[in-house]
C-alpha cells in the first residue's frame, strides 16, 4: 500500500518504458497510473481486456471529478481499467490541457493514491519541471524515483532536480525527503555507470541515493510495447526491472486492508492474481495488429500480461 512514483528531468527518457517494466514485475498487486500532466498514451498503446479500447474518459479524468467533492482510497478502483491479460491501469489525461485543469487536484489524487488498499500504485509522472501542481502528488508518494542517464548533462541537471524537489517536498511538510535514482544504462558496465552517477551526487550532498539500473535495452523496450516477437522475460530491460522492483518493495509497509470503511472495490477491478508461467512470443498470422504478452519467471514476483492481437504467447518449455 505505497505510492511510488516515478519522473526524470528535462532530456531524461524512459520514464514510461521504467514505469511498465516495473509494473510487469513488481512482486506485489499493483497498479500502474498515468500521472504525466503532460498527457499519457496507454490508451493508444494498449487494448483493453476483452480485446477492445481503454476509456481515455476513465481513469483520471473521471477520478478528478469525484476528488472535486473528497473521496476515499478505495474508490480509486472504480476508475481502474485492465490492460488486456490483466494488468490494472488508471488512464491519464490524453492532453496538457486536460492536465493543466487537474491543477488543484494533483495533491489530492497523490493522498489517495497513497493510501490505495490492497495494492501498490506506480505512478508515471513524465518529466519534471520547475515546483508546481504536480509536487503536491510527489510530495504524498512513499518513494519518488528519478530516472536518469549516465551522461554528464543529465547527472548535473538530476543532481539539480533533486535538490529542488527536497526543498519543494519541505515546504509541504515532507522533511528529509530524498529521491531514488535508477540509471539507464549499458548493463555490461553498470557497476561503473551507477559509481559515477552516485560520486557526482555524493560531491554535491545532493539528496539522492542510486538505487539501481535498467539497461538501455532497445530490443527489450520494443517488445514491451508490441514492435516485435521475443521472449520479454529474458530481455536485459526486464531481468534488472526486477531487481530495481526488488530494491524498491524492501521497507515498504505490508499490503493489508484500509483502516477506514469505505465503498467496496468493484469486482471487475480487484488486482489480478499472478502466473507463474513464463512466456513465449510468436508472430500470428491470422491477425493484422500486434500483440505483446509477458508473464514473469516462477519466482514470487508479480506478473502482467501486455497484448496485442497479432501475437500469442506460447507458454515455455523451459
Amino acid at each position: 500500500m505505497a505510492l511510488i512514483a516515478i519522473a526524470s528531468d528535462k532530456g531524461a527518457p524512459g520514464v514510461t518504458t521504467a514505469a511498465l517494466a516495473l509494473a510487469a514485475v513488481w512482486p506485489r498487486p499493483v497498479l500502474l497510473a498515468e500521472c504525466d500532466p503532460a498527457g499519457g498514451d496507454l490508451v493508444y498503446r494498449f487494448p483493453a481486456a476483452g480485446g477492445g479500447h481503454l476509456d481515455p474518459r476513465r481513469g483520471v479524468l473521471s477520478l478528478a471529478v469525484v476528488a472535486r467533492r473528497g473521496m476515499q482510497p478505495q474508490q480509486v478502483w472504480e476508475h481502474v481499467q485492465k490492460l488486456h491479460g490483466g494488468l490494472d491501469v488508471l488512464a491519464g489525461v490524453t492532453n496538457a490541457e486536460q492536465g493543466a485543469g487537474l491543477s488543484l487536484l494533483w495533491g489530492p489524487i497523490g493522498k489517495a493514491l497513497a493510501s490505495m488498499p490492497q495494492a501498490d500504485v506506480i505512478a508515471d509522472c513524465g518529466r519534471l519541471g520547475a515546483d508546481g501542481p504536480l509536487y503536491d502528488l510527489l510530495a504524498e508518494a512513499t518513494t519518488v524515483v528519478l530516472v536518469s542517464k549516465v551522461h554528464v548533462a543529465d547527472v548535473i541537471r538530476l543532481r539539480d532536480r533533486a535538490t529542488a524537489f527536497a526543498a519543494a517536498a519541505q515546504s509541504r511538510g515532507r522533511r528529509n525527503f530524498g529521491v531514488g535514482v535508477v540509471v539507464v544504462a549499458d548493463h555490461k558496465k553498470f557497476r561503473a555507470s551507477l559509481g559515477e552517477v552516485q560520486h557526482v551526487l555524493g560531491q554535491a550532498n545532493a539528496p539522492a541515493t542510486v538505487l539501481g539500473g535498467i539497461a538501455h535495452d532497445t530490443k527489450g523496450a520494443d517488445l514491451l510495447n508490441g514492435e516485435w516477437g521475443g521472449n520479454l522475460d529474458r530481455t536485459m530491460l526486464i531481468k534488472t526491472a526486477r531487481e530495481v522492483a526488488r530494491q524498491l518493495v524492501q521497507g515498504l509497509p505490508p499490503i493489508g486492508n484500509p483502516a477506514e470503511p469505505g465503498p467496496a472495490v468493484p469486482s471487475h477491478a480487484q488486482p489480478q492474481p499472478a502466473h507463474s508461467q513464463p512466456a513465449r512470443f510468436t508472430r500470428s498470422s491470422d491477425s493484422p495488429s500486434f500483440c505483446c504478452a509477458l508473464i514473469s519467471s516462477s519466482s514470487p514476483a508479480r506478473s502482467s500480461v501486455f497484448e496485442r492481437k497479432s501475437m500469442t504467447a506460447v507458454p515455455s518449455s523451459a
